[in-house]
């Protein structure tokens, strides 16, 4: 039974920061290769760069990170504060004769944003790393996972007064937006991940949290935030006898009805302007692609919103069913692998799934009618994943700024290519004109896009000297073409190129 109780969790932090229990110093010691593996799920490479050392930072590692079993007195010594008779207290451990047998993972997780470099300690349940594989429980709490990192790393950093956590987990993301608002709301269907995200807050020295249980919007019924940020257990699984339904991930309902649901609620718990975060998968039924399926949720809420939907990855029906059997720790190749495997291509062939998507979300309750309407695809490798969330409020700030103008205003404004931008010409052999001209964005989504001599031009000279006007009147001169059918032509095109962040205001 976890018990968060806070000496317990102090004195733990404690001991930690003296063992130096921390991400750089352990890659150090067992090696950048050896901790490439860990993300592979592999351990060995890191135990034998421990080797047979007994230090308190050696048999931390084994114990917290590692899931292996360490003698008492070593952990009594390594934890001179809290004793391993107070990870027993904490939930976190149980004792077995002599020996301290972790029942949880405690991991250093460093993380960077726009206020730089940190580092947080995290406690949930045992995982691969730390079993060596099995089935997962059914009330299974994940630690810091790809999706974790990749929503956090989503979050906008800028000021909030409320943000709310919808569906907590560990409490990662609580401890990301806790960085930019007053006040964080933290709700969960599962009780053991509200207590380790009490735990968590408290180990990170992270005040400000409103740990709340229920599903969905329930816990903060006529409450409205700032920011919604969501990683919620949007995973497609058959409703059948036997197939197990984890918290972490299963919401219990249908398909993607569970996404469905979160368009559907969360613009009532937004103050006007604010954003809503989360990721998601959509089906692809028949003729219905999943991107106009979230259109149409989007546009039946009930309060009109500003949306960007980014679909990353779609999958086959096999595809991601072996993905999601494989995560909840059924091997391949085994008798009971095959039987959810049928389970799950079963459902997805009654209800004419061919296609699911997974992707990121931004909603915003629009403050009149609705300015913001993308819906696309992003498959490409993105330069900085985990620094998004800057050029994501940067970008919707930009967005904001051009809509308002008019194309009279628009061309009265002096714009700069962003730094990033650069600029490749394909010529066929012995061309004096190139075939292709590319703009490639450095950092953002690294988009590339196609442009014509007149929008390379404008880009090439946008420095802040001369104004949008200005530029095209000289390159329809260069150019010989009448200028205000060129105008015509390249303001959308600008104005698309401002959205994305390849030019700036």
């Amino acid at each position: 039974m976890l018990n968060p109780d806070p000496a317990l969790c102090r004195s733990l932090a404690a001991d930690l920061a003296a063992a130096r229990f921390r991400s750089e110093p352990m890659r150090a010691r067992w090696g950048v290769e050896a901790d490439d593996a860990i993300g592979r799920t592999l351990r060995t490479p890191a135990l034998r760069g421990l080797g047979d050392a007994t230090d308190a930072q050696a048999v931390l590692a084994r114990l917290l990170i590692f899931g292996i079993t360490q003698p008492t007195i070593d952990v009594d010594n390594a934890l001179p504060r809290v004793s391993a008779q107070g990870l027993v207290d904490l939930g976190l451990a149980r004792l077995d004769g002599d020996d301290t047998v972790p029942t949880a993972i405690v991991r250093p997780q460093s993380f960077h944003d726009d206020r730089g470099p940190g580092e947080w300690i995290i406690a949930a349940d045992l995982d691969e790393i730390a079993t060596g594989g099995g089935a997962l429980a059914e009330d299974h709490v994940l630690g810091v996972g790809g999706a974790s990192l990749t929503l956090a790393g989503l979050q906008l950093p800028t000021a909030a007064g409320r943000i709310l956590d919808l569906g907590t987990g560990c409490g990662v993301q609580a401890l990301r937006a806790r960085r930019y608002a007053d006040e964080v709301v933290a709700t969960d269907i599962s009780s053991r991940a509200l207590r380790f995200t009490e735990m968590n807050a408290v180990i990170n020295d992270t005040t400000g949290l409103d740990v709340r249980g229920g599903s969905l919007f329930e816990p903060v019924a006529g409450e409205t935030f700032d920011r919604i940020v969501s990683n919620p257990p949007f995973v497609i699984t058959p409703r059948v006898k036997g197939v197990p339904e984890y918290e972490y991930r299963d919401g219990g309902l249908v398909g993607d009805a569970l996404v469905e649901q979160v368009v559907a609620g969360v613009g009532e718990h937004l103050v006007p302007g604010g954003t809503a975060q989360f990721l998601a998968n959509w089906e692809t039924k028949g003729a219905s692609a999943g991107l106009d399926r979230v259109r149409e949720w989007v546009e039946a809420s009930p309060v009109p919103l500003d949306a960007w939907v980014i679909e990353r990855e779609s999958l086959n029906p096999i595809e991601y069913a072996e993905m999601w059997i494989r995560d909840g720790g059924t091997a391949p190749g085994s008798p009971e692998h095959d039987v959810l495997l049928n389970a799950w291509l079963d459902d997805f062939a009654a209800r004419g799934v061919t296609e699911i998507g997974f992707g990121y979300v931004l909603l915003r309750r629009a403050a009149a009618d609705p300015t913001l309407a993308r819906y696309e695809r992003v498959p490409q490798p993105i330069p900085s994943e985990g620094a998004l969330g800057s050029h994501l409020a940067e970008v919707l700030a930009a967005h904001d700024a051009q809509a308002a103008l008019s194309d009279a205003e628009l061309l009265s404004r002096h714009l700069t290519a962003a730094s990033d931008v650069t600029e490749t010409r394909h010529y066929l052999p012995g061309a004096e004109n190139p075939t292709v001209i590319e703009l490639r964005q450095g950092g953002g989504f690294g988009r590339s896009v196609q442009a014509d001599p007149a929008l390379a031009g404008l880009v090439g000279a946008s420095d802040g000297d001369l104004s949008v006007g200005q530029i095209l009147g000289a390159l329809a001169q260069l150019l010989e073409v009448d200028e205000r059918a060129l105008t015509d032509s390249v303001l959308p095109a600008v104005r698309a190129l401002i959205d994305d962040g390849f030019l700036r205001l």
